[in-house]
């Protein structure tokens, strides 16, 4: 495990208004990052401290977008910044106990890996502010058919925030896209390959293949999916989250399917998916998640057709302003496409490629879709 403390900018600079939605789930938010007047110090003593998952900072992923959420905050509020990055699931209780004896006052862990550890140190600090990403907080209270707790529809700690993102909905526009592309270039074969068969993964399989079928029945297209069943939620994954061997393999068979436009799902496997598209040289791209890809690896950037993405970052910013602010509330964050906490990134160099007309389809979906004229949902949607 590694932890640094970043001395962040001195004084306080104009800072961005906080978004109300992070006070409820999904409602749209009063005001955008950019606007807003001054955000005031900090209280005193406030140190905002994140810790990742065993992917790392270094993950161009959601772990990444995390910690530049806070850094930004840091850095408006002039305070210092403590990160700590795991390197195995072993790391999480021992890395969140640090945080707690270096004087953190707000704590957010970077994904559902998390969830015991954190609830555990946040039961035993009711003191300090929690959030945490992709998950509920809330594995007791109830016992589902295989006896398993299931939880009871409570954080299993109040003083836990989860920040929680409906991607089936951004993925869906995706799929629709990707499917566009294929059947302009008559392949029309597409497919994803997941990383670990939980639901931050399969929701965006579920949106991605249920965004290619809108996309069949509105142009009474036959682009085919390979790599996930909806119904059935079952499908094809690399079991870890590593660029490896293995993932370079799974992202191969689907390669080897006849597929053009791959979706990756799982941090630093859009690695592996690259290097086997560029090793095919068939002329694939694909899909980023998360963060826009094509800004945060530019070394892939050819081959990124359009990201689908969670701003992880602007919740933990807002979520971090908050509490410095004194105003922390363990009301979950749930990012839509209504209050822009999920969505597309540009298609930056493919967009001149594009089939006529798709952007404004596209457009017209997403309206469809925060109207509710279109129902978009995933059994992984918060």
């Amino acid at each position: 495990m590694t932890i640094s403390r970043t001395k962040k900018l001195v004084g306080v600079t104009a800072a961005a208004g906080i978004l109300l939605a992070l006070a409820g789930c999904g409602s749209a938010p009063e005001t955008s990052p950019t606007e807003g007047g001054d955000a005031g110090p900090a209280v005193e003593g406030f140190t905002p401290c994140i810790v990742s998952d065993d992917g790392g900072f270094n993950d161009k992923s959601f772990n990444q977008s995390a910690l530049e959420g806070m850094q930004k905050a840091a850095d408006e509020l002039g305070v210092e910044l403590i990160d700590v990055e795991s390197s195995s699931q072993n790391d999480y209780a021992p890395n969140l106990e640090n945080l707690v004896s270096e004087g953190c006052t707000f704590i957010v862990s970077v994904g559902f890996k998390l969830s015991a550890d954190t609830v555990a140190s946040a039961l035993a600090n009711p003191d300090l502010e929690y959030a945490i990403i992709d998950d509920w907080a809330d594995n007791t209270g109830a016992t589902g058919d295989d006896g398993k707790d299931t939880g009871d529809g409570e954080t299993d700690a109040p003083n836990i925030k989860p920040l929680m993102f409906d991607t089936v909905q951004a993925a869906y526009l995706g799929g629709y896209a990707a499917a566009a592309w294929s059947a302009q270039s008559g392949v029309n074969n597409v497919g994803t390959v997941g990383g670990i068969p939980i639901p931050p993964v399969t929701i965006f399989m579920d949106g991605f293949v249920d965004g290619v079928e809108k996309y069949n029945e509105d142009k009474g297209a036959s682009v085919a999916t390979y790599g996930w069943d909806v119904a059935a939620q079952t499908g094809q994954f690399t079991f870890n989250f590593e660029a490896n061997d293995d993932s370079k393999q799974a992202m191969q068979t689907a390669l080897d399917q006849g597929v053009d436009v791959l979706l990756p799902v799982g941090g630093p496997i859009y690695q592996s998916a690259a290097q086997a598209i560029r090793d095919t040289d068939n002329g694939a791209v694909m899909l980023g998640v998360d963060s826009d890809l094509a800004v945060a690896d530019p070394s892939v950037a050819d081959l990124v057709l359009v990201s689908i993405m969670k701003r992880i970052d602007s919740a933990v910013y807002e979520a971090t302003m908050q509490a410095a602010a004194d105003e922390f509330d363990v009301a979950p964050y749930v990012g839509t496409l209504d209050n822009d906490g999920v969505g597309l990134s540009g298609f930056g160099s493919f967009e001149s490629q594009l089939p006529d007309g798709l952007l404004d389809e596209l457009d017209a979906l997403k309206e469809q879709i925060i109207s509710g004229d279109l129902e978009v949902t995933s059994p992984s949607s918060p």
